[in-house]
């Protein structure tokens, strides 16, 4: 009875981490994302990425409040899938990306509700600006991969206001603020 016992809290605690586990993002097979929109004019949405970035979190699925996340964006990869606009996105009317070719985010604390949603508070710096910014999160799931491996995936959304990280280029009143989704799949280190 008692090594019965012993062999089921041994896969109990197996099958679940007792703390938080590191993630890495997905970037070599693209099972990661950060995408925008913004209204163009008022008359319709762009819709643009970034190719090139790097990221990592901790997660813990007991206690998601100890959970953490960082990522870094290489500015100069935006992608609107338009050369000329990708070209005038990377100069100092909007990203600077000569003066400033990184973005980052850093988590400062995430305040779980207890069915797999959350708010990320951290520090994104944008064109040399850093600000507190509110991430609504989304607990996709998670769980053993075909390689395996062990993954874990969000959907994150927020909003930017384009003036708050120096970004005064006119597009109209209907384009003050950049819409941001995160699609992030992280395999568990």
């Amino acid at each position: 009875m008692i090594r019965k016992l012993g062999l089921f809290f041994t896969a109990l605690l197996m099958g679940t981490p007792l703390w938080a586990a590191d993630y890495a993002l997905d970037i070599k097979g693209q099972h990661a994302f950060v995408q925008f929109r913004i209204q163009h004019l008022g008359y319709s949405w762009l819709y643009g990425r970034f190719d090139d970035f790097t990221g990592s979190f901790s997660y813990d699925e007991a206690s998601p409040d100890n959970s953490k996340v960082e990522v870094t964006i290489n500015t100069t990869s935006v992608n609107t899938n338009h050369a000329e606009r990708d070209k005038h996105l990377r100069s100092d009317d909007f990203l600077d990306v000569s003066s400033f070719p990184k973005a980052t985010f850093v988590s400062t604390s995430v305040k779980s509700d207890g069915k797999g949603n959350a708010i990320i508070t951290g520090d994104l710096t944008l064109r040399g600006v850093t600000r507190s910014i509110t991430i609504d999160a989304e607990s996709i799931g998670g769980g053993n991969d075909p390689w395996g491996g062990y993954r874990h995936g969000f959907l994150g959304t927020t909003k930017l206001a384009l003036k708050d990280f120096g970004i005064d280029f006119n597009l109209g009143p209907a384009s003050t603020e950049v819409e941001m989704t995160l699609s992030i799949e992280g395999i568990r280190q």
